[in-house]
C-alpha cells in the first residue's frame, strides 16, 4: 500500500454543508426553491406565478450543469454529489409538482389521483435508469428528459383560458400521461442541457414565459 493510498484513506469526508459551498449546488438549490414557490402558487390557485415558478426551475437545473462544467478543480465526489442532488431535485421539480398542479387544477378530484401516481412512479424509474446507464453510446437520453416536462406543461397552459376547466384538467391529464410514457419509453433524444446555445434558447424562453405570465398577474 502506497504512502498516497494511506494519506487519502486517512482523509475525513468533508462535512454536509459544506457542498454548499459549490456554486453549481447553489444553482441547484436555487431551483428547488423555484419549485417551492412553485408548490406553493398551485395549492393556492395563482397558477400563473406557479408557472413562473416552474419554468425558473428548469432555468437553474440547466445552469449548474454549464457551471459545474466550465469549474476547474472540482473533485469526483463534487461531482458525484451534485448529480446525486440534482436527480433528488429532479423528481420534487419534475415529477412531484406537475402531479400536484394536475390535482390542484381538477380540484383534486380523485379520478385524477391514478395520473398523478403514474406521472410519479414513471418519473422515478426514468431517474433511476439514467442514474444507473447514463446517456446512450451517441450520447443521447433514452426517453423524454424530464425536466422537459416542466417545459412543455408550462406551454400548454397558455391555452387554459380557452377551454373551461373540466375540458382543460382533462386536456391536463391527458398531457401528463402522455410525458410520463415518453419518460420511459426507448426513444433517444439530445442532451439539450449540454449545449450553450439551448441554454441559450431556454434562456429566453424563460424570460418569454415571465412576462407573458407575468403581466396576467398584473
Amino acid at each position: 500500500m502506497t504512502t498516497e493510498t494511506v494519506a487519502s484513506k486517512e482523509l475525513p469526508n468533508p462535512s454536509i454543508l459544506s457542498y454548499i459551498r459549490d456554486l453549481p449546488n447553489i444553482c441547484s438549490l436555487a431551483g428547488l426553491g423555484c419549485t417551492l414557490i412553485a408548490i406553493y402558487f398551485i395549492v393556492t390557485g395563482v397558477y400563473a406565478a406557479a408557472m413562473i415558478g416552474m419554468i425558473w426551475a428548469v432555468a437553474f437545473d440547466w445552469a449548474d450543469g454549464l457551471i459545474a462544467r466550465r469549474m476547474s478543480g472540482r473533485t469526483g465526489a463534487d461531482r458525484k454529489f451534485g448529480g446525486q442532488l440534482d436527480l433528488l431535485i429532479d423528481i420534487v421539480s419534475y415529477g412531484v409538482t406537475p402531479a400536484i398542479l394536475i390535482l390542484s387544477y381538477a380540484s383534486f378530484d380523485p379520478a385524477y389521483l391514478p395520473i398523478a401516481f403514474i406521472m410519479l412512479v414513471f418519473g422515478a424509474i426514468r431517474l433511476s435508469y439514467f442514474s444507473t446507464f447514463g446517456l446512450s453510446d451517441d450520447a443521447k437520453y433514452t426517453g423524454l428528459a424530464i425536466d422537459n416536462n416542466s417545459i412543455i406543461i408550462v406551454f400548454v397552459f397558455l391555452f387554459a383560458g380557452y377551454f373551461d376547466r373540466a375540458m382543460f384538467s382533462i386536456i391536463l391529464g391527458a398531457c401528463g400521461l402522455c410525458l410520463a410514457a415518453l419518460n420511459v419509453s426507448q426513444i433517444k433524444t439530445p442532451k439539450l442541457s449540454g449545449n450553450p446555445v439551448n441554454v441559450a434558447l431556454l434562456a429566453t424562453y424563460t424570460l418569454t414565459i415571465t412576462f407573458v405570465y407575468g403581466w396576467t398577474l398584473l
